[in-house]
């Protein structure tokens, strides 16, 4: 089975198939394009969890077979000192950090409300070994639907989720349409820049997309081993 890899735009996509070497064939899926290369099929679906989600939910719907492995990939911001610019993370928890309620008493998660989820957790044995593959810290990633520009606001994300390395605005739409299709998630993301007040001039975008590539690279003979032998079951 092949992995569909799922990024926001089309840098990040193309960061992540220069890992593969090589110039990607290019295939038409409903609504976008997918960047074909090996075993890795790369698409860059839209900013923000909605359009990941049905970005992921038709290259699944429209595969003519099936996919073992989707992985949520790009760039996003690190609530440092906990992970550096330039550095390479893996999700252990895939978090919808804005998806509920406001209250007298503060933010309520959706599952507070009684209804839906606001995480996802990807294979544990994956990530450990993507993670040593990648030189990749691993700890859970937030899904924002409104990137963070205030110190306020990176505190209370933190405090909400306490070990957070980095907030991005796609991962969990990509593993709800990942979970429907009951297909395994996995999010690897490279960071560019600091959670809080936004400082243009402080972001290391190339970095992180050089990071993106080199992490890719390192990483995709396990993510093919793994998906080759379907092991969706461990640990």
């Amino acid at each position: 089975m092949r992995v569909l890899v799922v990024t926001a735009v089309p840098t990040e996509r193309d960061a992540v198939t220069r890992a593969f070497g090589g110039a990607p064939e290019t295939v038409a899926v409903p609504g976008a394009e997918v960047h074909r290369r090996g075993a890795f099929d790369v698409l860059a679906g839209g900013a923000g969890p909605a359009a990941a989600a049905a970005a992921t939910a038709f290259a699944l719907a429209s595969a003519p077979a099936p996919y073992g492995l989707v992985v949520s990939a790009g760039i996003g911001g690190a609530f440092t000192p906990l992970t550096p610019l330039g550095s390479p993370v893996v999700a252990s928890d895939i978090v919808a950090a804005d998806l509920g309620a406001e209250s007298p008493d503060g933010f309520l998660p959706v599952t507070a409300l009684g209804f839906g989820r606001d995480r996802f957790a990807p294979p544990p044995a994956l990530v450990r070994e993507v993670a040593a593959a990648a030189g990749a810290a691993a700890g859970p990633v937030l899904t924002v639907s409104t990137a963070t520009g205030s110190a306020e606001r990176a505190g209370a994300l933190l405090a909400a989720h306490p070990g957070a390395l980095v907030e991005a605005m796609e991962g969990f739409g990509v593993a709800e349409a990942a979970a429907r299709a009951a297909v395994p998630v996995l999010e690897l993301r490279a960071v560019s820049n600091a959670v809080g007040p936004r400082d243009r001039d402080a972001w290391r975008i190339g970095d992180a997309l050089a990071a993106l590539t080199d992490a890719f690279g390192k990483s995709a003979p396990v993510l093919e081993g793994w998906n080759r032998h379907d092991h969706r079951n461990r640990a």
